[in-house]
């Protein structure tokens, strides 16, 4: 079975539906509610174990009732939590506000996120025994650069999904051996257009573009630049359809699959994703991406 520890957030996703986001000083009269476990790397971490991977995931949740829901959650998916931190305050949470297109606006409170800091030994071992690491932005960069150097010293494979948007520390992207950003994250790091993905390659070896329900696009150092379509299907919400990705695509890299593959079988994640409303709830399991894949 395919190793894969992730490093990174843990959130209670606190989700509103409404017919349309509220715009500034507006007031919306919401169709639903939905409170679900989240964040980013708990999503990631929950979306590969579900897609067939050993997940490891190396975090921080509070020691208020979010964070025992979360660490339970995180569990009962198949996610090994042994060395799961608990920091004494407040849990992250994640606003998130859904209309009925699918379409999404999210609001990220820390909370112990803040706190996961100085990987141990034992967190570095599970960095350095992996197939694949996979890390986001949602915890400090210190961290994710130890995490990713960890790796990159063991001959782990490294993803970055890096999101959110941030200024990266120098010397972070050279680490990565597989940069995933959506066009927001592609023109932050680059600083041009989101669309000249070659402005990225003297940065890290090979890129992929996540374009929504246009699929996704690789681009590599050795020329290939190939656009993967996405495989259309009713859209419900779109909140975790990214994490379903870069789980399933990491999941997919550490069974060997060739990477253009391993990018369509994410997408086949995705779009099983989308189909549901909420988080972690949505992400599929394997059966489900497969039947998508091979249809």
């Amino acid at each position: 079975m395919p190793r894969v520890t992730v490093v990174g957030s843990a959130n209670m996703d606190l989700v509103g539906l409404a017919e349309h986001l509220p715009r500034p000083g507006e007031t919306v009269l919401g169709d639903d509610f939905v409170m679900t476990p989240g964040g980013k790397g708990a999503n990631q971490a929950i979306a590969a174990a579900r897609a067939g991977g050993a997940t490891t995931f190396l975090g921080a949740i509070g020691s208020d009732s979010f964070g025992v829901t979360l660490g339970s959650r995180l569990a009962a998916t198949g996610v090994d939590t042994t060395h799961l931190r608990t920091s004494y305050g407040s849990s992250g949470v994640a606003v998130i506000m859904v209309d009925r297109a699918g379409e999404n606006s999210i609001l990220v409170s820390p909370g112990a996120n803040r706190t996961f800091l100085d990987l141990t030994e034992d967190e570095l071992a599970c960095v350095q025994g992996a197939d694949v690491l996979l890390c986001q932005q949602e915890i400090p960069l210190a961290t994710v650069s130890a995490a990713l150097a960890a790796g990159r010293a063991a001959g782990t494979r490294t993803i970055l999904n890096a999101a959110p948007a941030r200024e990266l520390p120098p010397g972070l992207l050279d680490q990565v051996d597989l940069l995933v950003v959506n066009e927001t994250e592609a023109r932050a790091i680059s600083g041009g257009s989101a669309s000249d993905l070659t402005a990225l390659l003297p940065l890290v070896p090979r890129v992929v573009l996540t374009l929504s329900g246009d699929g996704s696009r690789y681009v590599d150092r050795d020329g290939r630049d190939e656009h993967v379509p996405a495989f259309r299907v009713d859209v419900a919400d779109t909140t975790a359809a990214g994490d379903a990705f870069c789980g399933a695509l990491a999941v997919a890299w550490a069974e060997g699959r060739e990477l253009l593959d391993a990018v369509r079988w994410a997408n086949a994640a995705g779009a099983v994703c989308v189909r549901k409303v909420g988080a972690s709830n949505a992400l599929p399991d394997r059966s489900e991406i497969e039947a998508l894949y091979a249809g």
